[in-house]
């Protein structure tokens, strides 16, 4: 397995850049984070600044349009340029919440095959009832009602949908979330329960990335903050309210 950089930490890049290989350019160009278990960091800006670029590298997509073209990357402990095995391993303790998940669940699957899905497909002699309680407390704990799990995706609502496919990136318990737009399509009242189960994770020792422009999020997360334009870093700080602008140099968020 490729020797870790940085074994302390739970995300972390140095000068990372990564290129769209159909388009020939750069998405992401020098970003520079560390990452602690139990720590957040929300990633904000515009609408085609390489947020969830960003994101999807870190989680160990399977994006074959996307590569990195320079720096370092890893997550887990596992660099973000492994293959194999190791980048089986990155994606086991990775959970991943993809942006716009919740239109792109499994259509032929019921609800609870889906959260279960990335334990069933890893192990298929797994204990069903252990499995079947498993996410019926990951479905209550996001106040999905105990009918949803045998129902198929298009009888509920997106903002249900969309705590399906939260339920599903935590089923795993991953040292690391990489979570883009958790709050997407998500009505006011529902948006607490979801807050609470990702502080409670990170209380726990989880490492939370966040794609995000919602303030709020950011506040009630207590996130460090890294600002990407055109994707470059422009501005961090532990804080929103502390961001530091730099748009003519590289910037580093975390120790």
């Amino acid at each position: 397995m490729p020797r870790v950089t940085e074994p302390d930490a739970a995300i972390y890049c140095s000068d990372l850049s990564i290129a769209r290989v159909s388009a020939d350019t750069r998405v992401i160009d020098g970003v520079s984070l560390r990452v602690a278990p139990g720590e957040v960091v929300a990633v904000m800006g515009a609408t085609g600044s390489g947020k969830s670029s960003l994101a999807s590298c870190l989680a160990g997509a399977d994006h074959r349009d996307l590569r990195i073209v320079g720096g370092v990357g890893e997550v887990a402990g596992i660099s973000l340029r492994a293959r194999g095995r190791a980048r089986r391993v990155l994606t086991y303790r990775t959970g991943h919440l993809r942006q716009g998940a919740n239109s792109d669940l499994p259509a032929r699957l019921t609800i609870s095959e889906i959260v279960a899905e990335p334990i069933t497909a890893r192990d298929r002699k797994v204990n069903a009832r252990a499995l079947a309680l498993r996410v019926a407390a990951l479905l209550d704990e996001l106040q999905l009602p105990i009918g949803a799990s045998e129902k198929y995706p298009y009888e509920l609502s997106s903002g249900m949908r969309q705590r399906v496919a939260i339920a599903r990136s935590l089923v795993l318990d991953p040292t690391v979330l990489i979570a883009d737009e958790p709050y997407a399509n998500l009505d006011v009242d529902v948006r607490p329960a979801v807050l609470d189960a990702l502080r409670r994770r990170v209380d726990d020792g989880m490492a939370l990335l966040v794609v995000t422009n919602e303030r709020e999020l950011v506040a009630d997360l207590e996130a460090q903050v890294l600002v990407l334009r055109a994707g470059r870093p422009i501005g961090v700080g532990p804080t929103l309210d502390d961001v530091l602008w730099t748009p003519d140099e590289a910037t580093r968020i975390g120790g």
